[in-house]
């Protein structure tokens, strides 16, 4: 059973959960910072109404124990601080349960919080690190052979995620087939970044060959990740550079950070060795008992794998989605359909008792979402700024906004202190504002004589009343 245990990965292991930790520590920072106003016990949609019409069997979580404001505080910062000691290298000297048992109180406590996000947390990489963080658990520490049944299932996860957005988008949107989805793209993501309207503004050339090159690197370099060295290699690098771009040209949370984390494994040491010098501590443990916990996890992989292969095959492919509880081998893709014209909700407030045409209306706004069009876009991912998110998706359709959008502005309309920390600035510093309303409009990057002559990095034009 020796060709259970490989050579070539002690360090491609090392480099992935020192990644895969840094991620952890994004995602557990993100909950604790922004669950309060969001998901708390006062938030817009309270954890506790949540679990009163849930069972754990449909969705597991340590909350269906105990839930409060203070315990979820707790496991969030636990997270955090666990995330880091790993990232600091202080699980790689643990004996092998210990790190077992680190890794997967990590994969436990960040799929409770999944479990009770509701609509916050309903994005692919969350399922994408709940699935990715349980495989973590099997790799081992630095004094153990990397398993080769655990890397070819994290090989799997990344043929999934290229492979299944490749189709998702071929049997979608036409522009995806003609080659100009990035014509509008740039513009109009959930939320671009300072170098997006760079990118918008390149060659309409260059955004054909942009997408081209994403069919080749999405519906064809997936398969070489099963070839042999250094083919394997070489297609791991070729995701990790598309990944970089993508990270270049917009705020995609932590997205394109796992998908590089997971091929990272692929590359091999050969490779990794050329930039880190490091070599393993001699003769590497095999543990008979984990040889056999990885190959039950294998069966598992194999089994649950039954359904996203048939998604994949389906012509009704679905995208970003969990056949189990446990979030373990989901369907993966992203942007099926590319919206060509971008809608921003604006949201002020007034302090006039009775507005009129004279009423001064004053907005809010937000940490990561278009507002000021003065305003340049930032660098968010891969943090990830889950109200700013949901308000590109409310303004696409009302129905996205449901039940949330009305809360969140009574909330506004209250002064409520802990939905206001989630923006960047509050218009109404002393009082709250006697009314609240949401405006509808829409958004353009200037073009470069725009710049020059107004310094704005948006044009906007009021469509009208945002209903709510």
């Amino acid at each position: 059973m020796d060709w259970i245990w490989v050579e070539g990965y002690w360090l491609s292991r090392l480099v992935f959960q020192r990644a895969l930790a840094l991620v952890y520590l994004m995602a557990f920072l993100s909950a604790a910072n922004q669950f309060r106003a969001l998901i708390g016990e006062h938030g817009l949609l309270p954890v506790p109404r949540y679990l009163a019409r849930t069972s754990f069997r449909r969705s597991p979580s340590l909350f269906h124990l105990h839930y409060s404001d203070r315990f979820f505080a707790a496991v969030a910062w636990t997270g955090v601080a666990v995330s880091a000691a790993l990232l600091a290298g202080i699980g790689d000297g643990l004996p092998l349960p210990a790190h077992i048992a680190v890794w997967a109180l990590l994969w436990a406590m960040y799929l409770s919080i999944v479990h009770v996000g509701q609509v916050w947390y309903g994005f692919g990489w969350e399922s994408l690190l709940c699935e990715v963080g349980f495989l973590a658990i099997f790799l081992g520490p630095a004094d153990v052979a990397p398993p080769l049944l655990v890397l070819l299932a994290l090989w799997w996860v990344l043929f999934r995620l290229e492979f299944g957005a490749g189709l998702i988008k071929l049997r979608g949107d036409r522009c995806w087939r003609d080659l100009t989805c990035l014509y509008y793209h740039h513009e109009t993501q959930p939320m671009p970044n300072p170098l997006s309207r760079t990118f918008h503004h390149l060659p309409r050339w260059m955004h054909r060959v942009e997408v081209a090159a994403n069919h080749v690197t999405q519906l064809v370099v997936p398969f070489l990740l099963f070839v042999p060295q250094p083919v394997r290699g070489a297609a791991a690098v070729v995701v990790i550079v598309t990944q970089g771009w993508l990270m270049l040209s917009g705020n995609f949370a932590w997205l394109n950070a796992v998908t590089i984390v997971i091929a990272t494994t692929a590359v091999g040491d050969r490779l990794w060795g050329v930039v880190l010098p490091v070599s393993p501590p001699g003769e590497l443990d095999r543990p008979g008992w984990f040889l056999v916990l990885t190959v039950l996890l294998a069966v598992a992989i194999v089994v649950l794998s039954y359904w996203p292969v048939r998604n994949l095959l389906s012509r009704g492919q679905l995208m970003n989605y969990s056949f189990n509880p446990l979030q373990l081998v989901n369907a993966y893709g992203a942007f099926g359909s590319i919206t060509r014209i971008r809608h921003e909700i604006v949201v002020e407030g007034t302090a006039d008792p009775e507005p009129g045409p004279g009423s001064e209306w004053r907005e809010y706004e937000f940490k990561g979402k278009p507002g000021d069009v003065h305003r340049r876009p930032r660098q968010v991912a891969p943090y990830h700024l889950r109200l700013d998110w949901l308000m590109w998706f409310a303004a696409l359709s009302p129905g996205y906004g449901q039940p949330w959008f009305p809360l969140l502005m009574s909330r506004l309309q209250a002064g409520d202190r802990t939905v206001l920390k989630l923006l960047r600035h509050n218009p109404f510093p002393d009082a709250p504002p006697a009314h609240v309303r949401a405006r509808l409009y829409r958004y353009r990057f200037t073009d470069r004589s725009e710049r020059r002559e107004t310094g704005a990095w948006w044009h906007r034009t009021l469509v009208g009343d945002y209903p709510w």
